[in-house]
């Protein structure tokens, strides 16, 4: 996945906007104005930090060591870093770019939700 398509993938979900909250450099994509994926597009090795339930979070850690690790400058229990360099599918790293947004939209107050234009 490049950095193009993160971006492209990250803003196809409903009511997602890309932001720049802490520099320039770091995308930050936000429903509701709750993050739920942070990476640097520029950056080698590509990564992105992404929400993650607790207990997936550590099973997938366990399965992709080095490529999907504790999240960096986050809630360690909550987010993971996610290497999006080739090695892991491209259809995993959209599988949990997916659950992260869905867990966001799972946790905003009723009102926030029915705001968005869901199905």
């Amino acid at each position: 996945m490049t950095p193009q398509e993160l971006r492209a993938f990250c803003l196809s979900f409903e009511a997602a906007v890309e932001d720049f909250p802490f520099r320039p450099e770091i995308s930050v994509f936000k429903v509701q104005g709750r993050l739920f994926a942070l990476s640097t597009l520029d950056a080698r090795p590509l990564t992105v930090n992404l929400k993650c339930d607790p207990e997936d979070a550590v099973r997938l850690r366990a399965e992709h060591p080095g490529l999907i690790v504790p999240g960096w400058h986050m809630n360690k229990r909550h987010w993971n870093t996610v290497t999006v360099d080739g090695e892991l599918p491209d259809r995993l790293v959209r599988e949990l770019i997916e659950d992260s947004y869905d867990l966001v939209v799972a946790g905003l107050p009723r009102a926030d939700w029915l705001r968005l234009d869901r199905p």
